[in-house]
């Protein structure tokens, strides 16, 4: 057992996921990857950070890269900080933190703020052999008010803080580890811990067809309506002639109403088919004299 995982708050980090890959040679990336990560504005690092970065715009998974032999006891706990406790970021700043902060810490320290920045005592340098990736899935609210209050907003916080897909965990987590071991001659090591102790369930939202000629205005036929939904990665778990019962995929946190779905197949149908309407009738309120009611 290389390493192992403990959550204490299980409220803003309902899963964590971690990978160990051995043996690992820091250096350059090499050329393909070094230009991809330029293209999109990214400063290439090593390999190691570089592939973290790469695996966070493939997949949409923020990851986080440690030293795995500078983590004290070779474990994660992720737990609330302590009022008022420092910690110095990979930016080298020193913050205070709150209560409300989820932290990532080893058996003696924390090294690292939750979805937003790793610290400087385990970060990867030229010296690391041994790396635990990390890919998570925490609250979106915690972790938009750490980085709101920390005056912090990175790359992995802009996604934590919209909803990640927390089914995508364990395939980034081995995307990365595929990569690191490729670029940098390393060991996967077997298995990957995965502590997710209440799986988040999919939500299941209705959509009345009559609604949406309500909403928009005109009719959209119902075999239409299923068929954009379907396509949008929706499932249909029943149905009948006025009403879709739709399970929503955990890569869509935005949907939580009927209006969502809505406006989803409007989206999809084209809002260039809206017909024109010729006239709008419209009930206006009894005119009232505001002046007389101020004089008075």
């Amino acid at each position: 057992k290389l390493a192992s995982v403990e959550i204490k708050n299980e409220v803003d980090c309902p899963r964590y996921v971690a990978k160990v890959v051995e043996n690992v040679e820091i250096k350059e990336s090499p050329m393909w990857l070094q230009n991809k990560l330029q293209s999109i504005g990214l400063r290439p690092i090593n390999n190691v950070v570089d592939v973290t970065n790469f695996v966070l715009y493939e997949l949409g998974q923020p990851l986080h890269a440690f030293d795995l032999d500078r983590l004290s006891g070779k474990k994660i706990i992720v737990k609330s900080a302590k009022e008022g406790e420092k910690f110095v970021t990979l930016d080298s700043k020193e913050r205070t933190l709150l209560s409300s902060d989820l932290m990532i810490c080893d058996a003696e320290k924390p090294v690292a703020v939750a979805g937003v920045m790793g610290g400087e005592n385990s970060e990867v340098s030229d010296s690391t052999k041994n790396i635990l990736i990390e890919s998570a899935y925490f609250r979106p609210s915690a972790i938009r008010k750490t980085s709101k209050k920390l005056g912090m907003q990175t790359d992995a916080s802009y996604r934590f803080e919209r909803g990640c897909n927390p089914d995508l965990s364990i395939t980034a987590a081995n995307r990365a580890a595929q990569l690191i071991a490729e670029l940098g001659n390393g060991q996967i090591a077997k298995g990957e811990i995965d502590v997710y102790p209440n799986p988040i369930e999919k939500k299941i939202v209705s959509i009345r067809f009559n609604r949406i000629t309500k909403i928009l205005g005109f009719p959209i036929p119902n075999n239409i309506v299923e068929d954009i939904l379907l396509k949008l990665g929706f499932l249909i778990v029943d149905e009948n002639e006025n009403l879709l019962q739709i399970e929503v995929p955990l890569f869509r946190p935005d949907i939580e109403r009927e209006i969502d779905l809505i406006e989803e197949v409007a989206r999809i149908y084209g809002f260039d088919k809206i017909p024109p309407v010729e006239k709008i009738s419209v009930a206006l309120a009894p005119k009232t004299d505001q002046y007389l009611f101020t004089d008075k």
